[in-house]
């Protein structure tokens, strides 16, 4: 049976690209399939930091597009160094940040270690600890402000149960006082899984044999939960911490359905006075030059605690 024209050059295709590829290293070849993707990445991620940093030397607003644009150097940041409700932005998410992150870590690592434990029921109690997780930011939100309700939220009559205060008498996201500690509670309850997982893992890495020698010498329980435990897990309670610093910086969504950054402005975090100066008061350059401040803040204190990361990872 004769060879057809077709099939002569579908024979004759991968010698072709054979002797194209031949000579070309194997480097060469990787980068030819990366770049695209690299490119791309910079195009979205690069493209509007520069454009970013651009309008922050501006006086530009978008709701003001016919108007002539100046360019004012640094004078945004220097108003924002000396704006008072900007600073008062950075304490309220100060606060929110220590708190959430000390209470995640601690009931989190406290849940990886009972969980760590086998007992009975034990991946059923895995899977209901892991379930705030999953939900969205939106429905967490509402289903809080439900609970929340000062004259039929459960959280209320939960609180006067062990209290004796008539629940009615106090509201949880209406009060100066307890509105900060109303999102750290909801943000806790829904990301404290996250770093029980991550606890977990660095206590399941842990190998036995540690643990047995340790009994050979005759340790406590307690010191072998300090001199083995604390320490091999640290570098994963660490890394929980970064994570959730990082998102608990920019959080937005959590706190615009529960409070909207009230009453008054207690609650306002960064991220909701950027939103509020950039599409409110619509003061573009000037949201545009905190948004850096925000992004150069974030990376400072991030690359600083990942070198320290880095050093304990090594010991």
């Amino acid at each position: 049976m004769t060879d057809t024209p077709i099939d002569k050059a579908a024979r004759a295709t991968p010698r072709r690209v054979a002797r194209v590829i031949k000579g070309v290293s194997d480097r060469t070849i990787a980068w030819i399939f990366v770049a695209p993707t690299i490119f791309l990445l910079l195009a979205i991620n690069i493209f509007p930091l520069i454009w970013t940093i651009n309008l922050s030397l501006t006086n530009y607003r978008a709701n003001r597009v016919n108007r002539e644009v100046d360019y004012i150097g640094l004078r945004n940041y220097e108003r924002i160094l000396t704006d008072t409700d900007i600073w008062l932005s950075m304490q309220a998410t100060a606060h929110f940040l220590v708190w959430t992150i000390v209470l995640q870590v601690l009931i989190g690592f406290t849940l990886a270690w009972l969980i760590n434990r086998k007992f009975k029921g034990n991946d059923l109690w895995t899977t209901i600890i892991v379930l705030p997780m999953m939900l969205s930011p939106a429905v967490v939100g509402n289903f809080w402000t439900f609970l929340y309700q000062p004259q039929i939220g459960l959280f209320n009559y939960v609180v006067s149960f062990f209290s004796g205060v008539d629940p009615s008498s106090f509201e949880m996201l209406g009060s100066v006082t307890l509105a900060p500690w109303s999102i750290v509670i909801v943000d806790t309850w829904m990301w404290t899984p996250f770093v029980m997982l991550i606890c977990l893992a660095g206590l399941r890495s842990i190998p036995d044999y540690i643990y047995e020698a340790a009994e050979i010498d005759r340790a406590s329980k307690w010191r072998q939960f300090w001199t083995i435990t604390v320490p091999m897990v640290l570098p994963f309670l660490m890394l929980a911490v970064l994570f959730r610093g990082i998102e608990n910086f920019k959080m937005f969504d959590l706190v615009v359905q529960l409070t909207g950054g009230g009453p008054g402005s207690i609650t306002e975090l960064a991220s909701i006075n950027l939103k509020r100066e950039a599409f409110e008061k619509w003061r573009t350059g000037y949201s545009s030059a905190f948004a850096i401040i925000l992004f150069v803040t974030v990376f400072g204190l991030a690359s600083i605690y990942v070198k320290a990361l880095n050093k304990v990872k090594e010991r």
